[in-house]
């Protein structure tokens, strides 16, 4: 049997997230997760490729909105409201996809993040009148998801860590790979085969293993990049000329799933 053995939100597209022990299913994925972004001056998203300092800045959800901090300058936080008085909307750009976003039009924040990063950039919120639409044809339904690279889930089995880890002179954290879910089971990359499992009687369909690109090498604690853990992965991992690790999920229905809960896998 396989069990749910992490769960993780990541807030602010490409920065730090953080693990629960429950979390609430909506439309495009968990609550919270990926609605906020930041993009340059032209709308166009901004990830760890661009700007590796992105990953020293951790995220937490607080009862006043959207919390962040520097991983080794905790003084230097910033806590952003949940709701937007007055705000403005742009039009936003993440790969092919152009869609609306709300704007903060807020100069000491963006000034916050520059400073951060180093990058004159500006934060952006997904509203729930936003619906971007999970590529074709991968989609089922018309899905949504929010400002992920492209679906509302993404799921790795533990022992498909530890087995890359077994490989690796020095091991990783999961964090390279930026899951939402994490599972027990003794088989590596058995979640390559699941097409269909329900959690909370959630259901879920594996439709895509996920693509790496170049973010998996940088340290999240340090930003200092290497060739690891591409490297590795590419000599038994480098399927249809891209290098796999984890599966992309769609969903049906809402609701909770919590750490520990049981993943049924279906054979249909």
């Amino acid at each position: 049997m396989y069990y749910v053995s992490e769960l993780y939100i990541y807030p602010v597209k490409s920065l730090g997230g953080f693990s629960v022990n429950e979390a609430t299913v909506t439309a495009t994925g968990f609550e919270h997760d990926r609605r906020w972004m930041l993009v340059d001056r032209n709308g166009k998203f901004l990830t760890q490729r661009d700007a590796a300092a992105m990953a020293l800045l951790q995220t937490a959800i607080i009862p006043e909105g959207l919390y962040i901090a520097h991983k080794h300058f905790p003084e230097k936080n910033i806590t952003i409201p949940f709701i937007i008085s007055g705000h403005c909307t742009r039009k936003v750009q993440i790969w092919d996809d152009t869609f609306d976003a709300w704007c903060y039009d807020d100069q000491e924040m963006d000034a916050w993040f520059n400073e951060m990063l180093g990058v004159d950039c500006e934060l952006v919120y997904m509203p729930d009148t936003t619906k971007r639409m999970v590529e074709l044809p991968y989609a089922k339904n018309n899905e949504i998801t929010s400002f992920s690279d492209g679906y509302p889930f993404l799921i790795i089995g533990q022992s498909s860590l530890d087995e890359l880890n077994g490989k690796l002179e020095v091991p990783i954290s999961i964090n390279r790979f930026r899951p939402n879910i994490v599972f027990t089971e003794t088989v590596p990359f058995i979640e390559d085969n699941w097409k269909h499992f329900t959690i909370n009687a959630i259901d879920f369909y594996g439709v895509k293993t996920c693509g790496r690109c170049v973010v998996t090498t940088i340290d999240q604690e340090t930003t200092v990049a290497g060739k690891e853990p591409l490297k590795t992965l590419a000599t038994y991992r480098t399927i249809d000329k891209k290098i796999r690790f984890g599966m992309n999920l769609l969903h049906k229905g809402n609701g909770i799933i919590k750490v520990g809960q049981e993943i049924k896998v279906h054979n249909d």
